[in-house]
């Protein structure tokens, strides 16, 4: 079987809040909320407080007595409204995304922490506008910023693709970058191009990261990767193995083609970091739309 659905949501497309963006200009109602809210803090690493009852949140009170500039709002829960900040002094016990997602987190974590971090990321980097070189200031709850002319920027997204390559059959290849554990394999990404469609894209990169020419390219899903502000657009296409592989970009180590039972052992093992490094193929974890691809690939068959 050539074509495949994803069979999940991947893990951080998932979201339990109302992010009620129709309130983001209403400072009446945002500051008539800000008494009760709840404030997630992270740290400048993008590290939150977690213990075994989940995400630590705090009063958003405790910050500043109305709603504050340098804050950022995430949504409604059960009525009370949810900010977030960038706390360069949290201490603690202290744990990030990539780890938690290890750890099979509820979607209100993964919806949360996806806003919060791609969303103060930005604010970091977006403190002079791009047009003229002015100082901006946050507005809108944080979902924009602003010039004292007049210019508004909003939060920037990094678009890129992420591609299963098959064989239309039993044979799914995969990837290495020289940087990861030996055997520790993936699918092939890349970033969208100024002027360039999401399949043209897949085609290019593609061919520029393994030498293959792909056909057949099939949208999946997306999701939403926070480090530091992508979004992940997934696609599967189908390449003739007998087509020599070459790594001419330099981001590649290695890559090969691997048969859906090889897969199947590999996603049964668990995740990569809990496995034994010693195994033929290990695979991405949880957190990564990747792993749902593949996933979602072996069980097609």
């Amino acid at each position: 079987m050539s074509a495949f659905e994803l069979t999940g949501v991947p893990l951080l497309s998932r979201s339990a809040i109302d992010r009620a963006e129709q309130i983001r200009g209403d400072e009446g109602v945002l500051r008539a909320g800000w008494g009760t809210a709840k404030l997630l803090r992270i740290s400048r690493r993008g590290q939150v407080r977690f213990n075994e009852s989940g995400l630590v949140l705090g009063s958003a009170v405790e910050l500043s007595p109305e709603p504050s500039p340098a804050a950022v709002f995430l949504g409604i829960e059960d009525g009370v409204h949810v900010w977030a900040v960038r706390d360069p002094e949290l201490s603690g016990s202290l744990i990030d995304l990539r780890v938690l997602a290890g750890s099979s987190i509820d979607d209100r974590t993964a919806g949360l922490l996806s806003a919060a971090i791609a969303l103060l990321n930005w604010h970091d980097k977006a403190v002079f506008h791009s047009a003229d070189g002015t100082a901006t200031t946050a507005s809108k709850a944080g979902w924009s910023r602003v010039t004292e002319s007049g210019y508004e920027e909003f939060p920037r997204i990094d678009p890129a693709v992420i591609c299963l390559i098959h064989d239309g059959s039993e044979r799914a290849l995969l990837a290495r970058q020289s940087s990861w554990p030996s055997s520790l394999y993936s699918l092939l990404a890349g970033f969208v191009e100024a002027g360039e469609s999401l399949e043209r894209c897949v085609e290019r990169e593609m061919r520029e990261e393994v030498g293959l020419d792909v056909r057949e390219i099939s949208y999946l899903g997306s999701q939403p990767w926070p480090f530091p502000r992508s979004l992940m657009l997934g696609f599967a296409a189908i390449a003739d193995p007998e087509q020599p592989l070459s790594f001419s970009d330099g981001e590649i180590a290695e890559a090969d083609w691997f048969t859906r039972a090889e897969v199947r052992a590999a996603l049964a093992a668990g995740d990569w970091s809990m496995q034994d490094k010693g195994a033929r193929l290990l695979l991405p974890g949880s957190i990564s739309i990747a792993r749902t691809i593949v996933e979602s690939w072996a069980v097609a068959g």
